[in-house]
């Protein structure tokens, strides 16, 4: 009797670190069952601009906490789609208000997922970890913030997989916060800039340049914002071994 209690009380226990992150899968699943994820694209956004922009003007409260709520949750739910949404508010809101709704949603969704995964997975991670894994988990925790700026700024990765990847390697939620707010303030920026002209883009029959991020003259200062995130790592590095 007191082995199955036990083994209730382990399934019950695994169910409640495990729900956060069924919740965020059943909705991306729920999300594509019903097609909900066709509406986010440029051609849907051309045909509904005039209801949503007088959406804006009529209600604008409202629709900036619904943009706020619908970014959030297309992030939670590893739903691509971040930068049309990143566009989207940048054509509604205009570059700055738009760009702030959207670091403001996309730092909201991230640290869900962040605590959906750190909650069902650590533990279970940390149990096993072993090499490089290992290794990795250690270098966060001697440089967490600077190692969380330079994946935010510079788009190497997968926004989803970046979400993941610190609650892996026991990554503070101060610092995750923090290094996510600041570091993707200047490609939201880009593509809030992108939205704001949108709508001559759309008279004149054209489509955004969704990879205007990679041009030199924007991906160069971004690099060099990231190199400066670096520093405090090289520093750390060589000055311990000079002090040695």
């Amino acid at each position: 009797m007191t082995e199955t209690n036990d083994d209730n009380k382990k399934r019950a226990s695994l169910l409640k670190r495990m729900l956060p992150l069924l919740i965020l899968v059943a909705g991306l699943i729920a999300v594509y069952a019903l097609g909900w994820h066709q509406y986010l694209s440029f051609d849907a956004l051309k045909e509904n601009r005039e209801a949503l922009n007088g959406f804006v003007q009529d209600r604008t409260f409202f629709a900036i906490v619904s943009f706020v709520a619908l970014y959030a949750i297309a992030i939670a739910f590893s739903i691509p789609g971040g930068s049309f949404l990143t566009i989207a508010g940048g054509f509604l809101f205009g570059t700055w208000f738009g760009g702030i709704y959207a670091v403001v949603a996309a730092t909201i969704g991230s640290t869900l997922v962040f605590l959906a995964a750190k909650t069902a997975f650590r533990d279970i991670l940390r149990e096993k970890a072993q090499g490089y894994l290992k290794k990795m988990e250690q270098g966060f925790h001697e440089n967490e913030l600077s190692y969380l700026l330079i994946l935010r700024l510079v788009p190497l990765f997968p926004f989803w997989l970046v979400n993941l990847v610190p609650a892996f390697v026991g990554v503070s939620l101060r610092n995750y916060v923090i290094a996510t707010f600041v570091g993707i303030i200047p490609g939201t920026f880009v593509y809030a800039s992108v939205g704001n002209g949108l709508d001559a883009l759309f008279r004149s029959g054209g489509t955004p340049d969704l990879g205007i991020i990679l041009k030199p003259e924007i991906l160069l200062p971004i690099l060099g914002l990231a190199l400066l995130s670096f520093i405090p790592v090289l520093y750390k590095k060589f000055g311990k071994k000079n002090q040695a």
